[in-house]
């Protein structure tokens, strides 16, 4: 029978319900657990993909070609779960399957409500997502994790129905886990746990009963809390996991549960026999991370720069390549429209490399040209992804091949070099939903190529998520300039790769290879952009040196000749 675990957050939102999720969920695949994710977010969007990145962050793109919620990049990082369209559900997408039954006249003139209609397709998902799917078996956990804070009307549905889900399935087969805030006063100088009673005294109301409580808190929870806690919240006091903010590595949050002993307890309370876990490579990473051998400087130029969430697996991928590398990678965030207003040189003066990430929009563009310009003209590794690969298409095109004022059609409909083009099968869309070039799609990676020597073979597959591409008019314009198409799809009609062979590290991409890095397995292309990195460090370093050497006056003790 599978087992499900529910996750809900109270007081406050952003308390790492996702990251919890993700590494309860590591925990009980390295105790050899088949563990499969879930997120269930209450607001009425179908999915996020026509959601501004400034309200809810990256959107996360699966193999399947959903656009998902980012909680779902640290599912992918943190485990082995396989994910799916089954594995994110929006209020939209539940109330839209619920219409369209009605529709087609499934509830048999029946009154159409919230319960049991709506519950029952809440609960229907959840059974879903565990069950065996063609030579894959039932999951023996569940963990599904629902978006928003106790006592959010929006989420009322989604915790109705978990409220009912162990009515169907046993009790004994269900645990509720709530995470919670308890705050430090400093005017006070002590913890409040007032916060946590109230919340749980409104998970109580909904009829929920929470098993375990893990209190995110600044300052140590002393044991009298712990105990006081246990009681108003009708919990025993093992079951109260106190979990720190981590100011280093969030990927010291499993073993900090390990150590508070979550993953045994869980596995107590859902009658689970396992071994005990084995973290050797968590805890190798982690050392990785506090020992590195170098210190790189790597700037992110984009649109969204000061949203630290909108390019959230770009910055765990170059931590990953840092890891990899045994660097560590300090990140600058610019936005592309600061770089037009200043110009590159003090921006990206003293930067190690520059990557120049995905979006959507003329806001910022020329600012990326730019910043590109700079690092191809100096020789700084450059890695373009999406939309940084377009722009890197625009900047040759103007700078290189001498095509004035080469633009996207996306910007510039009437531009006299439209080196960026709509797809082919984009060009009848109107809908702007789940419409784009989604998910995986193969790449066949040209030998002796940069990417091929990554990547390590030349066949790959990776996620896409756009709706324009480079133009083959201007292939052989491009190449005659040292331009090289690295990657194409399988019938070579889709640019997906572009390097330039003369420059130390020049490399843009298509697609959006951050959603395929994990903390001990490295995106490839992500890894030889830092080694790079660390190897231009390393020569400007060395340069440095030389011209301070041949700057040093002649030493005052050399021996002056003798009369003799």
């Amino acid at each position: 029978m599978t087992k499900h675990i529910f996750v809900t957050g109270g007081v406050v939102s952003s308390l790492g319900k996702g990251l919890t999720s993700a590494s309860i969920g590591m925990l009980l695949e390295k105790r050899g657990l088949r563990v499969r994710m879930q997120k269930l977010d209450p607001y009425i969007n179908v999915d996020p993909g026509t959601m501004s990145p400034y309200q809810h962050g990256e959107v996360y793109v699966l193999d399947d070609g959903s656009e998902t919620d980012l909680d779902l990049g640290h599912y992918e990082r943190f485990t082995d779960s396989r994910l799916n369209r089954y594995s994110n559900y929006t209020t939209g997408q539940i109330y839209l399957e619920v219409i369209n039954k009605e529709r087609r006249g499934e509830f048999l003139g029946k009154t159409v409500q919230v319960i049991p209609h709506i519950t029952n397709e809440i609960k229907s998902v959840i059974a879903r997502v565990g069950e065996a799917k063609g030579d894959e078996p039932a999951a023996d956990v569940v963990i599904t994790e629902i978006g928003g804070t106790v006592g959010d009307i929006e989420s009322l549905p989604f915790l109705e129905a978990i409220r009912q889900f162990p009515i169907d399935v046993g009790k004994e087969n269900c645990l509720y886990i709530h995470l919670t805030l308890v705050p430090y006063l400093k005017a006070a100088k002590e913890l409040k746990t007032k916060p946590t009673q109230h919340s749980v005294n409104q998970l109580r109301e909904i009829g929920i009963q929470p098993d375990v409580l893990i209190c995110r808190t600044e300052q140590p929870i002393s044991r009298e809390d712990c105990e006081k806690i246990a009681l108003f919240c009708n919990v025993p006091p093992g079951a109260v996991i106190e979990e720190r903010d981590k100011d280093f590595s969030i990927y010291e949050v499993p073993l900090s549960l390990v150590d508070n002993k979550l993953d045994g307890l869980i596995c107590d309370r859902l009658g689970l026999k396992t071994g005990e876990p084995n973290l050797d490579d968590w805890r190798e990473l982690l050392h990785r991370l506090r020992h590195p051998d170098h210190e790189i400087h790597v700037a992110v130029v984009g649109k969204y720069a000061e949203h630290a969430d909108a390019y959230k697996s770009i910055y765990e991928a170059l931590d990953h390549a840092g890891i990899a590398n045994m660097a560590r990678v300090r990140i600058s965030r610019i936005r592309s429209e600061e770089v037009e207003a200043e110009g590159p040189e003090r921006l990206l003066s003293g930067c190690d490399a520059v990557l120049v990430p995905g979006g959507f929009g003329e806001r910022g563009i020329e600012g990326k040209v730019e910043a590109i310009r700079y690092a191809r003209e100096r020789g700084i590794p450059f890695f373009g992804i999406c939309l940084g690969m377009q722009c890197a298409v625009v900047e040759f095109a103007r700078n290189v091949c001498g095509l004035e004022n080469a633009h996207s059609t996306e910007f510039d409909k009437d531009t006299d070099h439209p080196v960026i083009c709509l797809l082919d099968e984009q060009r009848s869309v109107t809908d702007k939903g789940g419409t784009m070039r989604l998910g995986a799609q193969p790449t066949v990676l040209a030998e002796g190529s940069k990417a091929a020597e990554c990547y390590g073979e030349q066949e790959i597959s990776e996620r896409h998520r756009h709706r324009y591409e480079f133009n083959n008019a201007y292939r052989q314009q491009f190449a005659s300039h040292g331009f090289s198409i690295s990657g194409t799809s399988p019938d070579g009609e889709l640019v997906e790769v572009i390097e330039i062979p003369d420059h130390p590290w020049f490399l843009a991409v298509q697609y959006h290879p951050e959603f395929k890095s994990k903390p001990i397995a490295a995106q490839p292309l992500f890894a030889g952009f830092i080694a790079a990195a660390v190897d231009h460090r390393r020569q400007r370093r060395e340069k440095k040196a030389a011209s301070q050497n041949a700057a040093a006056p002649p030493s005052s003790d050399v021996t002056q000749p003798t009369n003799s």
